[in-house]
């Protein structure tokens, strides 16, 4: 039976809820209406499956269906005021309406003479509807301020066209239709229909009222709602999987029926079946889209037929919460584009989802037309949000990336293409290999085969500049590149006639590359400098070894033959590869985009502990901070600590003791003893793929993997492609949906991997997590060196954690986000195992950095005997609990 849904009122704002909340959701929804309100920043901790996606989508729409309604009472209680004044001028309104009343009435050339199909459906009744119905009155009105309007291609349908330009009724007629009205004194002109189609028109004065205050009234007014324009909602979220589950819970709740988009890459939405089978599916819709070789795409063109929000509703009865799939199907049905569609039907989103990386990478913002301005950000799992922010203000730039591209545009100078946009596009591409050129000098070896020289920001500065490249040059760059990416016709010939011939442009990977140097040149120019200290630049040498085909050869008379294509072998290539990396060391410098322009940021996850870094690393401050109980009770979870194996062997996964055969025999037998013990699905997680391989490896030679198989069906996470994590993932599930030789299976992944980010091993799925040792970041990493150094550098003066605190929170992170694969609901249950007598011997420091609710349930085994008593003895239990209906 369907629980009922539940209204609760929170800050002067309703919320309704589809069931009764939990006290963690009333106390999430309770922070985020108080952010709102105020215009605050929120970081909220929720556990996982404590329903926080939930909370999260009712509050935020709640209170924006508030505004709403608000904005829409005060342009009531406005018209209310004026139609109620006694002033001269609107008695003399009143006097000459009644006049006319007898005669045909005025028409309204703003409300189209065509058919609305929406009179011929039945509107089903939600919250959304009426909230809906409003925001498009409130939209509808004109905007004093359209200055900050961004430009908008709106897309019409043919039958639109036609009844745009419709006559409405005989005697009116259109500005344009006749040559008479051209003589017209400016003001605003009153249409009116006259028995004898004669047209008449009056200019009215436009001189302000001087009896009363109506037109001072009213013009703060409209100052007041061009200001207090109501937000959207765009809402992050890590994986576009992680997208489908919020759409999901969307459509649980009565705001179903709220216009909304989702925003995805082609990967996922592109449906012309000649380029969705490509990789390089970028590259050739930008190849249709210029009509390269005469062949466009016909499903872009189709767009129109699903980018409003009304048609979508209304016309293609997608009127609930929708998930990607859903359009891509509409797509393909009406031969539509829904990749265009999906960003098209933004503008009229009341609430926008997508990967949190198209919120916070400066390029996709640009390239997707995004404007946050105003807006409310809700970024959820956003335990990486640092990692994240950091990446999208850097770049790394392949040599053989910036060749291909000054070659490109070399040939567009040859070929006479805007040679005056291109040529310092092409200087300062030969500028940038030069340098790179002479500083391969001064690379120094790191490691095998790899060598790397570091500058810092200021220093890289100087080098731009001594290049030519300073702040007024790099603007001039800047509008050569925006220049020669327009799209542009010209007259050619064409087959011996004359016809118009689009320009040329530059192919997207040269684009990509301009882009990503521009990016970063911008930061470390902005404001005379001043992100410049917070960038490293590293120019890297290493090797790599990729499969070629070997170039034809001429036999002994001098011929070329090639063999068939399957008796050509292709062999191994060791070939050099340099890499410049500009590495942004501080996450603030992406959020400063955000932070001073969106009305509230709401960062949330289940694990967001340890929380003391988010204000000082990403530079914003958060006033409202929450970390939620979970819903279950204490006696569904067991969390312990085991520091010896079955032999009494020390567990300390340190770097010198994780590779010893020692230690990889006694994981080994320590976790087929829990697999003996726990039913169904066990999930465990090792920090590395170097380790997890090492184990494979070691566990094979020994016989310990047959007798895993032998008790569980082993799976262990690939490092690949998707498509193998995807099937071996279903793998896992059917194993134990289906036990029939062995109890379930094991899958061993790594902290940090595919496995541990957004995927719900509920029930069955995941009844032990085991994690083996704690996962530091590779302290040999160059990138983790120099962030743990311009963190001790920064310290004091910035506020930030030192670098070694840095670096332990990195690690609890992970290992809250794996142990969080356990318990996804209120009746779920499962154990919790960290392997590693660290844990034990110094507690404040290991287990301070856990979830609050990991933490408050941690028991310490003094042996690994006493641990698979006490966990036979939880497994027992619960699984007499769940046999009792």
């Amino acid at each position: 039976m369907a629980a009922s849904p539940v209204e609760y009122t929170i800050g002067g704002v309703k919320i309704h809820f589809p069931c009764k909340a939990y006290p963690s959701q009333l106390a999430m929804m309770n922070s985020i209406i108080r952010g709102l309100n105020a215009g605050n920043h929120c970081l909220l901790e929720s556990p996982t499956g404590s329903g926080k996606s939930l909370a999260l989508l009712c509050s935020a729409l709640g209170w924006q269906r508030a505004q709403f309604d608000k904005s829409f009472g005060d342009r009531k209680k406005l018209d209310a005021a004026n139609s109620s004044c006694q002033c001269v001028c609107h008695s003399r309104a009143d006097l000459s309406a009644s006049a006319t009343a007898d005669k045909p009435a005025v028409s309204d050339l703003n409300v189209s003479a065509c058919p609305s199909p929406e009179g011929n459906l039945s509107k089903k009744q939600s919250l959304a509807t009426p909230s809906f119905h409003k925001f498009q009155a409130f939209k509808a009105a004109p905007e004093e301020d359209d200055d900050f309007q961004p430009d908008r291609k709106r897309l019409r349908t043919a039958d639109q066209k036609s009844c745009k330009r419709q006559r409405l009724e005989k005697g009116v007629v259109f500005m344009d239709d006749d040559s008479e009205l051209e003589s017209v004194s400016p003001g605003p002109l009153c249409w009116k229909t006259e028995s004898n189609s004669q047209k008449v028109f009056s200019s009215q004065s436009t001189k302000p009222c001087t009896q009363c205050s109506c037109a001072s009234a009213k013009d703060g007014a409209k100052d007041q709602n061009s200001n207090q324009r109501v937000p959207k909602i765009f809402f992050g979220t890590r994986t576009h999987k992680q997208i489908t589950q919020v759409a999901h819970e969307l459509r649980r709740t009565v705001y179903s029926r709220v216009p909304m988009t989702i925003l995805s890459s082609r990967d996922h939405t592109c449906v012309n079946p000649e380029v969705a089978p490509h990789s390089k599916r970028n590259e050739l819709c930008k190849e249709r889209l210029e009509a390269k070789d005469g062949r466009s795409c016909h499903y872009y063109h189709g767009v129109q037929k699903m980018g409003e929000q009304y048609q979508l509703q209304r016309v293609h009865g997608l009127c609930e919460a929708w998930d990607i799939e859903d359009l891509v199907s509409l797509g393909k049905r009406l031969r539509s584009c829904s990749y265009f569609a999906a960003r098209e039907l933004m503008m009229d989103a009341d609430i926008v989802l997508c990967p949190y990386n198209y919120l916070l990478d400066p390029l996709i913002r640009e390239s997707m037309d995004i404007n946050l301005s105003g807006q409310i950000l809700v970024l959820d799992e956003a335990h990486n949000i640092e990692d994240c922010a950091r990446e999208s203000a850097s770049f790394t730039l392949n040599y053989d990336s910036l060749l291909s591209s000054r070659d490109e545009l070399e040939s567009m100078i040859r070929n006479n293409i805007r040679p005056d946009k291109h040529e310092p596009l092409r200087a300062f591409c030969y500028s940038l290999i030069n340098w790179i050129q002479e500083s391969q000098s001064l690379l120094s070896e790191r490691g095998y085969e790899s060598a790397s020289k570091v500058w810092s920001g200021r220093d890289m500065v100087d080098i731009f500049h001594n290049l030519g490249i300073t702040s007024a040059t790099f603007n001039i760059l800047k509008q050569k590149l925006m220049a020669v990416l327009e799209k542009e016709e010209r007259i050619g010939v064409v087959n011996g006639r004359e016809d118009l011939v689009q320009v040329p442009t530059i192919s997207s990977a040269t684009s990509i590359v301009l882009k990503g140097l521009f990016m970063v040149l911008d930061y470390l120019f902005r404001d005379s400098c001043r992100f410049a200290e917070d960038y490293r630049v590293a120019l890297q040498r290493s090797f790599a070894w990729t499969n070629q085909v070997p170039p034809d050869a001429p036999d002994a008379q001098g011929f070329f033959g090639r063999p068939h294509q399957r008796q050509r072998r292709s062999i191994r290539v060791k070939s050099e590869v340099l890499t410049v990396s500009f590495w942004c060391l501080n996450p603030a410098v992406a959020f400063s985009d955000l932070g001073d322009a969106v009305r509230s940021i709401v960062l949330t996850s289940g694990t967001l502990s340890p929380m003391a870094s988010f204000s000082s690393e990403l530079g914003v401050k958060f006033s409202i901070q929450l970390e939620a109980n979970h819903v279950i009770n204490k006696s569904q979870v067991w969390v312990g600590t085991v520091g010896a194996g079955p032999h009494g062997k020390k567990l300390c996964a340190t770097f010198q003791q994780a590779e010893t055969y020692t230690f990889q025999d006694e994981v080994g037998a320590l976790l087929l003893h829990v697999c003996q013990v726990m039913t169904k699905g066990v999930l465990c997680f090792l920090p590395s793929y170097k380790l997890l391989k090492m184990k494979r490896y070691r566990w094979i030679n020994t016989g310990l993997w047959e007798q895993l198989e032998q008790q569980k069906t082993v799976i262990t996470e690939p490092g690949g492609g998707k498509g193998d994590f995807d099937e071996l993932l279903q793998t896992y599930y059917d194993a134990i949906k289906h036990c029939e030789e062995r109890d379930g299976a094991l899958l061993i992944a790594v902290c940090r991997g595919k496995v541990s980010e957004g995927l719900d091993f509920t029930d069955d799925n995941a009844r032990a997590v085991v994690t083996i040792g704690i996962p530091f970041p590779n302290i040999k990493d160059l990138q983790v060196e120099l962030k743990m150094k311009y963190n001790d550098h920064h310290a004091r003066s910035r506020g930030l954690l030192s670098g070694h605190r840095w670096y332990e929170i990195q690690a609890y992170r992970a290992l809250n986000q794996a142990l969080g694969r356990c318990i996804r609901h209120r009746n779920d249950w499962g154990a919790l195992i960290l392997v590693d007598e660290r844990y034990k011997n110094n507690p404040n420091k290991y287990i301070t950095g856990l979830s609050k609710w990991v933490r408050q349930l941690v028991q310490h085994h003094d042996t690994f005997s006493n641990a698979m008593q006490s966990l036979v003895v939880f497994s027992r239990e619960q699984q007499k609990v769940e046999v009792v209906p």
